[in-house]
């Protein structure tokens, strides 16, 4: 969709896992402009909370930074609470009147939680372990499904491997991963 003469971006595959005790979230690294890759090695997941928390991205850059940037002020107001911090970015993020305007999606994670975050107010926890966002996001997601039902892989080999198919199908994904691991 192109707004008021923007170029169409498209690309990001992020991804998060959790599994026996560990939580992974990978995310690709392209960045496509129309049909031109821009950027093939972009990092779209972050540390947070001093290494407690990891967070990845999807949509705009510079608003996904500032909405990393205000949930790390949340959590610095509410520490070891992430639920809480994602609740209460989502309320500002859906009422403020500069942050409605951000174009982005979050998926938070700690050991032992992940969360989906969006600008519509959706604070959302997966039922089974898996949570996806993105170009290619649907197609990470179901292939990490799958692998988590059918597999005895771990949590960082059921995302690389779900990205990896995520990469073959989505031209707007690709192989170079950003990957962050919590737990054992």
């Amino acid at each position: 969709m192109m707004m008021s003469g923007f170029p169409d971006w498209h690309g990001t595959t992020i991804l998060a896992v959790r599994r026996d005790g560990r939580t992974v979230i990978a995310g690709d690294g392209q960045v496509s402009m129309g049909p031109t890759v821009v950027k093939g090695a972009a990092r779209k997941v972050r540390r947070l909370a001093g290494g407690k928390v990891i967070a990845g991205f999807a949509g705009a850059t510079a608003d996904a930074f500032t909405l990393i940037e205000r949930l790390e002020a949340k959590l610095e107001q509410c520490p070891d609470q992430l639920a809480r911090a994602c609740v209460d970015l989502a309320k500002d993020w859906r009422t403020d009147r500069y942050l409605r305007r951000l174009e982005a999606m979050l998926l938070v994670a700690d050991r032992s939680s992940i969360f989906s975050v969006t600008g519509v107010g959706d604070v959302l926890e997966p039922e089974h372990g898996v949570a996806a966002v993105g170009s290619g996001g649907n197609f990470a997601l179901a292939a990490a499904r799958a692998l988590v039902d059918y597999t005895a892989l771990d949590a960082e080999a059921v995302a690389r491997r779900a990205m990896a198919i995520a990469a073959d199908i989505c031209v707007y994904t690709n192989g170079n991963l950003t990957v962050e691991i919590l737990g054992d």
